[in-house]
């Protein structure tokens, strides 16, 4: 049986979203550090753009597929005014996408539970 991209997909968008947390994480940890400047992870959908489909093999002379792109931490452009320490975190904008990492955790592990609910009753059936 064929491996299911639905889960690859919910894979890729899971490990995308630790990575921002990460990031968000690290920019509210030096919200009062001198000269810090915050960072942000570049959208899932240009991540998506980047990874071509993987081809299988099925003769010896084929080519291989195409490698996994990786998640790139950037500094962020400020949004605001910059405080006089020179540092650019903006703890409101922070706190928006701490929220947002969060919902759509929720939204990936319900996506993926109800698609191993329904792959479960057609194997079971």
């Amino acid at each position: 049986m064929e491996p299911v991209n639905l889960f690859d997909l919910a894979t890729r968008q899971s490990q995308w979203l630790s990575v921002r947390q990460s990031s968000v994480a690290g920019n509210i940890a030096n919200a009062n550090t001198p000269g810090y400047t915050a960072t942000d992870v570049e959208p899932f959908e240009k991540v998506l753009d980047r990874t071509a489909v993987r081809l299988s093999a099925t003769q010896s002379g084929h080519l291989g597929g195409a490698t996994e792109a990786a998640f790139t931490v950037k500094p962020q452009e400020p949004t605001g005014p910059v405080m006089p320490s020179k540092n650019t975190v903006v703890m409101e904008n922070e706190l928006m996408k701490a929220g947002e990492i969060r919902r759509a955790f929720e939204l990936n592990t319900a996506v993926v539970k109800a698609f191993h609910t329904m792959l479960m009753t057609t194997v079971k059936s």
